[in-house]
């Protein structure tokens, strides 16, 4: 399973210790568990590790070109990530995916209905560039997410 943590703008990030809070959860679930991110992530990804007690091989943050990321995505069991890059590669290799919207609806670039993917948004807009969570993305819990895991994965996660 993949834990995506990083977004290009803070407004768009859900808080390193939920995303830490749900690997280790999955992790603890007998699931292999990998936090990547790109090059400027590396620190978030290894941050969330260390919440979850994952080991640092599991931290592929900045070792991972594109076709190399697309080929894990692919091959992965899940993703959960927030509006970014990542979920439309999930969505674009079929993987299914738990995707986070904090400003900006999933209606508008949200995965296309009929995919193994689960969208989550608290119903509250605002700036997708902003240089904090918004308040939406903050309104969506940790249960909420391991409720969408299970769903899509339909065994296994509390």
């Amino acid at each position: 399973m993949i834990i995506h943590p990083g977004a290009a703008f803070r407004a768009r990030q859900w808080p390193p210790d939920r995303f830490a809070q749900v690997a280790a959860e999955l992790a603890g679930q007998g699931h292999r568990v990998v936090v990547t991110g790109g090059v400027t992530e590396i620190a978030l990804a290894r941050h969330v590790a260390a919440l979850a007690g994952l080991p640092e091989e599991s931290v592929l943050a900045g070792r991972t070109n594109l076709p190399e990321l697309a080929a894990l995505t692919a091959h992965a069991a899940l993703v959960v990530c927030g509006d970014t890059g990542m979920s439309h590669l999930a969505t674009a290799v079929g993987t299914p995916s738990v995707i986070l919207y904090g400003p900006v609806p999933p209606a508008l670039w949200g995965p296309p209905p009929g995919r193994p993917h689960i969208a989550l948004w608290a119903g509250r807009r605002g700036d997708p560039h902003g240089d904090r969570p918004s308040e939406g993305l903050l309104e969506i819990g940790v249960p909420e997410v391991l409720d969408a895991v299970r769903r899509l994965r339909g065994v296994g996660v509390r």
